[in-house]
């Protein structure tokens, strides 16, 4: 699939591939014929995505940067073009030139000739530092270290290695290394909290997600921490990709995690948690505390032990109207980004798509806050949308509406048709009330289960118009999306 089509933009790509010549000649005379007399209301936003796996943003001067697995980077200037820097390993990638000798320690000690998930950060001596990482893959064999560059885009220059995984040695702890209770040392991300400590959270399946404080003078760890504090997972749990976000507004940190697996069969899917400490606890949205989000003793991806944990942000799921098909395939290890000027918040995730096996390109969702403290993401791709004041008028209509669930699965979610009436009701495939609160706020209560969030127009590629949205959140921590169908 071409980067320059969205998912649903390329069913429409693929459908005209197969008209008559003839017909298709008429049919774009009479969309010439259209264009001339009946000019949409605002240009169509342009998306041209890029295939990073693994995004983690970070923001240098005006330009977004996400740095990815296999050393891949890519660069926009407005989070929805992005203009690829890098793709792959190999020694003349821009970012570490002569990277299997800058990193020959961490590739031996891999036994890998790849990298996985890296995040950058600028510390205090306005230097760029690379959290970088390698791992076998079938085992918790890993290596995770340091480089360093003058500019966000390199080159980057190895610092060394912080931790190593597996491979029968001991750990920082002192025991020998124990995959079902220590990490795996992948997936970094270092981040700033509210008090200017420096802090990086780290991990994937094995032992869990684990959190170090670090020295922001140096970018490793403060001593006598061991592998740091687990947070979450352990006994070879399916959670990985821990990324850590602090709302300002609401002074909490908000723990993002990936659940599942990343191919297209896995069942990626995104959850968060939250909590008052950048070190936790953190708890997701019925109050469970996810330090008990795990497999038993003995377990291997025990899906359904961590499945009650944390709320779902999305999965897999798809809309469809005729031939045009909308939808995720294993979205996730995202990051996330505030932008302190528009007070806005963002996710930037990979995901794959129906019909495209395990093609993958980055997306990016606004996420907002509901009522209650909890982030709910957008329906649509982010086109330059703005939260603002809306009128059960503008609200009532059709809608497809797609109920996320709490499951790990690689089924996608079908989207079925309901009616938001101005009377309140929601009849259709799915039945209950509705109702705005305030500007925006959405409350819709759906067979018995109050949901909470936000009403939203945003570009629809597939209606090439701007259309009303909601996406809004359980209680049980469950989201559910609607797009009006006109």
């Amino acid at each position: 699939m071409s980067p320059a089509h969205s998912a649903g933009e390329e069913e429409v790509v693929q459908s005209m591939k197969h008209l008559p010549l003839v017909v298709l000649l008429l049919c774009l005379a009479a969309g010439t014929a259209f264009a001339q007399t009946e000019q949409p209301e605002e240009p169509v936003p342009p998306l041209r995505s890029t295939s990073v796996h693994d995004p983690s943003i970070i923001k240098a001067g005006d330009m977004y940067y996400v740095f990815g697995s296999h050393l891949a980077a890519a660069k926009s200037s407005d989070l929805r073009n992005w203009v690829s820097i890098e793709d792959r390993v190999h020694d003349g990638n821009t970012l570490i030139p002569n990277v299997f000798t800058e990193l020959q320690e961490t590739f031996s000690w891999a036994q890998a000739d790849t990298l996985w998930a890296p995040d950058v950060v600028q510390l205090p001596d306005g230097k760029f530092y690379m959290y970088y990482c390698a791992c076998r893959g079938d085992s918790p064999l890993s290596a995770l270290g340091v480089a360093v560059a003058d500019h966000v885009e390199g080159p980057y220059k190895n610092l060394g290695i912080i931790f190593r995984s597996g491979g029968g040695r001991r750990a920082p702890d002192g025991t020998f290394y124990d995959a079902t209770k220590h990490p795996n040392v992948v997936d970094p991300h270092v981040f700033f909290d509210a008090e200017g400590k420096l802090w990086m959270v780290y991990g994937s399946y094995s032992g869990g997600i684990f959190i170090v404080e670090m020295d922001p003078e140096t970018g490793f760890p403060l001593p006598d921490q061991a592998y740091g504090k687990r947070l979450t997972g352990g006994n070879h749990s399916r959670i990985e990709g821990p990324y850590i976000l602090y709302n300002p507004d609401l002074d909490y940190y908000y723990l993002f995690l990936s659940f599942g697996g990343l191919a297209s069969n896995g069942g990626y899917n995104i959850r968060v948690a939250r909590s008052k400490n950048p070190d936790g606890p953190y708890y997701d949205s019925e109050g469970k505390d996810m330090i008990n989000a795990h497999g038993p003793r003995g377990s291997f991806f025990d899906d359904a032990a961590i499945e009650p944990y944390g709320v779902k942000l999305v999965g897999n799921f798809l809309f469809r109207v005729g031939r045009n098909l909308y939808g995720y395939v294993s979205p996730g290890h995202n990051s996330a980004y505030h932008d302190p000027e528009t007070n806005r918040y963002f996710v930037v995730m990979h995901t794959r798509f129906p019909r495209g096996g395990e093609y993958h390109e980055v997306r990016t969702h606004q996420i907002f806050f509901n009522e209650d403290g909890w982030p709910v993401m957008s329906v649509l791709p982010y086109a330059y949308e703005t939260l603002e004041a809306v009128t059960a008028q503008e609200v009532a209509g059709d809608y497809l509406y797609v109920n996320h669930g709490k499951d790990i699965s690689s089924q996608m979610k079908p989207a079925v048709s309901i009616e938001l009436n101005l009377d309140g009701s929601i009849t259709g495939e799915a039945t209950g009330t509705w109702r705005l609160v305030g500007d925006y706020f959405a409350h819709l209560e759906i067979d018995g289960v109050l949901y909470k969030g936000v009403f939203i127009r945003q570009w629809d590629p597939t209606l090439a118009a701007r259309i009303m949205t909601f996406t809004v959140l359980s209680e049980q921590g469950v989201a559910a999306w609607g797009k009006a169908q006109n």
